[in-house]
Order: C-alpha cells, then sequence, then structure tokens
C-alpha cells in the first residue's frame, strides 16, 4: 500500500493509500469531498481503481452543501464506472444528507434521492457482478513511472 497521486486535465488527484497491483485504493470523505476536487477527478479515480474505500462519511446538512455536491459527483462517477464502493459512515445512506424541510436545496435534495438509490443499488448483488469500466493497465504503468523517481530519490537521501 502506497500513497501515490494521479494525473488528469493537468491536474494532481492524490491517493493517499492504494494498492496499485490489486486495484484498490483508500480515502476519507475530507479526502475526497471537503477539497476542490471535482467529476474529472473522481473519474480518473473510477478509471484507476475497481474498489475504493471511504471512510468517515458523516451526517450532512445544508451548512455542508458544498461537500453533499462533491459527494454526490464522486458516486455518480463511481457509479459510471462500475466501481466497487465500500463506505464507511455513521449512518445507513439515507441519513447522510438531513434534509430540513423548510430547506431551500431542493437541487441537492433531489439529487442526494438519486444518490441514495444509487448507493443501494451498489449494493446489489447485479451490480457486484457488472464489470468495472476503467483502465487498469493504462493506469499501473502510469503510476509505476510516476513513482519510481521518487523512490529512488527517497534511495538517494538514505
Amino acid at each position: 500500500v502506497v500513497s501515490t497521486n494521479l494525473s488528469t486535465q493537468g491536474r494532481i488527484v492524490p491517493i493517499p493509500q492504494a494498492s496499485i497491483q490489486t486495484g484498490v485504493a483508500r480515502f476519507t470523505f475530507e479526502d475526497l469531498c471537503t477539497k476542490a476536487l471535482g467529476a474529472g477527478d473522481y473519474l480518473a479515480i473510477g478509471q484507476s481503481f475497481h474498489t475504493v474505500f471511504v471512510e468517515r462519511i458523516p451526517a450532512l446538512n445544508r451548512h455542508q452543501i458544498n461537500w453533499v455536491r462533491r459527494f454526490i459527483v464522486f458516486v455518480d462517477s463511481m457509479y459510471e464506472s462500475n466501481v466497487k464502493l465500500v463506505l464507511h459512515a455513521s449512518t445507513q445512506p439515507e441519513g447522510i444528507f438531513e434534509v430540513d424541510l423548510d430547506d431551500t436545496a431542493t437541487d441537492e435534495v433531489f439529487a442526494f434521492d438519486r444518490t441514495r438509490s444509487r448507493l443501494e443499488e451498489m449494493r446489489s448483488e447485479a451490480y457486484l457482478q457488472r464489470r468495472w469500466s476503467g483502465k487498469a493497465n493504462e493506469v499501473k504503468a502510469e503510476v509505476k513511472l510516476r513513482m519510481e523517481p521518487s523512490l529512488s530519490e527517497n534511495h538517494a537521501m538514505r
């Protein structure tokens, strides 16, 4: 397990923990949703790893609407790539976004309802049997090339 980066659209996407050989990555919610990441970044993750773990997902409300939006886009991106998504949350999917009936963020309420539905589908046997649509061999080669210089730099420093 290593820390690495993906490069997409001229941006660097940090991957805090990854097993390049097995195609698995691990993040915290903070890594993915409290930083300025977008659809292209999430799609790069989905194209690079067939299984993604996300830990420490809090219950969210309208005060964290940008985090909610990023989480929605993240789940959509994983869904589109048929990624096996393992979430460690403080609540079940239906409780991740607490909705106030007087809330003005109605677009997010409807979008999160779709996200809940997708998360339920992603638990199903039919979804889990789907073929991952990523680019494993291309990603492994690219990450290996990027990691080798830093490994040799670390050896030189010792």
